[in-house]
């Protein structure tokens, strides 16, 4: 499972494994009180692009775009198989910093993930399936 939290917001035990997805630390937020287990500068929007967007709702539709061009790159491509495999053990929260909670690159970033899961889960079923027919 795949959810989104600011990072000024307490964590919970149903956050499961709490990864923040922003390239600077959020301001004013002690790294002790932020119970981060993973920080993934790697998936997080570029600084070109992110100073672009300026968290302009009007640019929004156009800053998707980018940011979805920018996850296809080799190293983003890597970060988002691995949390994806985690959201498929358990929960995963994507931790951000914006002020807007719908229009912010966690909310870009999370609905990647789920098509990313969606994309793969009858690869997973039929390796299942497969698994448990060698078995018998």
């Amino acid at each position: 499972m795949i959810r989104i939290k600011r990072a000024y917001e307490p964590a919970s035990g149903g956050d499961g494994h709490r990864v923040l997805v922003e390239r600077l630390w959020p301001r004013g937020l002690r790294k002790a009180d932020a119970h981060i287990d993973e920080w993934r500068k790697d998936v997080a929007p570029s600084h070109e692009l992110r100073r672009w967007f300026g968290h302009d709702p009007e640019r929004f539709d156009e800053f998707r775009e980018r940011y979805e061009r920018e996850l296809r790159s080799a190293p983003a491509r890597a970060a988002l198989t691995q949390l994806a495999r985690r959201a498929a053990r358990g929960a995963v929260t994507l931790v951000y910093a914006a002020h807007d909670e719908r229009h912010n690159s966690a909310v870009v970033l999370a609905q990647h993930l789920r098509r990313h899961r969606a994309r793969d889960a009858p690869a997973r079923k039929l390796a299942v399936s497969r698994a448990r027919t060698t078995r018998a």
